[in-house]
């Protein structure tokens, strides 16, 4: 892996989020539709707020269902200490911020603190392999982030995605 190689050439840019005020519930079918195993959370100012891990949902939810309908995102992710990154960031200083936190996905975030990717263990691995197809991006002329709602428009079924419907 290139020691010079920047966060955001390897981040996932516009990963799926979910508001900290939707329900535990909802926080479930976007992870289970979309795939990601860590699913950032974000304020209405679109700063971010955490990163909910699939097994913590997973624990969550193991509640009966009328009780996980009036429980929201905000309830595990409350109080909790988020460390970010930031797109020009190296890759070196994202690994030692993830080592010494242990864990397994940083968001990676703007100067205001906006969500504008994600960084996972996966990426690592990618990079590792030679696997990744991107090149430095965070240098280039900045982008305004993309995010993917959550809402209206939920991300297909992962059966059908796998049938080749893309992801909105």
């Amino acid at each position: 892996m290139e020691e010079r190689l920047s966060v955001g050439a390897l981040m996932k840019e516009a990963p799926y989020s979910i508001s900290e005020d939707e329900t535990l519930l909802m926080a479930w079918e976007v992870m289970e539709r979309s795939g990601q195993r860590q699913l950032p959370v974000v304020r209405q100012d679109g700063c971010c707020a955490g990163v909910l891990e699939g097994t913590e949902l997973a624990v969550a939810c193991a509640a009966p269902a009328s009780t996980l309908s009036r429980r929201h995102v905000r309830d595990l992710v409350y109080g909790r200490r988020t460390v970010t990154v930031h797109a020009e960031d190296s890759m070196l200083r994202a690994a030692a911020v993830m080592t010494e936190e242990h864990i397994d996905a940083v968001p990676v975030t703007d100067p205001r603190g906006r969500l504008t990717g994600l960084l996972t263990a996966l990426d690592f691995v990618a990079a590792a392999a030679g696997l990744h197809h991107r090149s430095g991006r965070a240098q280039d002329a900045p982008r305004p982030p993309h995010l993917r709602a959550t809402l209206p428009g939920l991300p297909p079924r992962r059966g059908e995605r796998e049938r080749g419907i893309p992801i909105p």
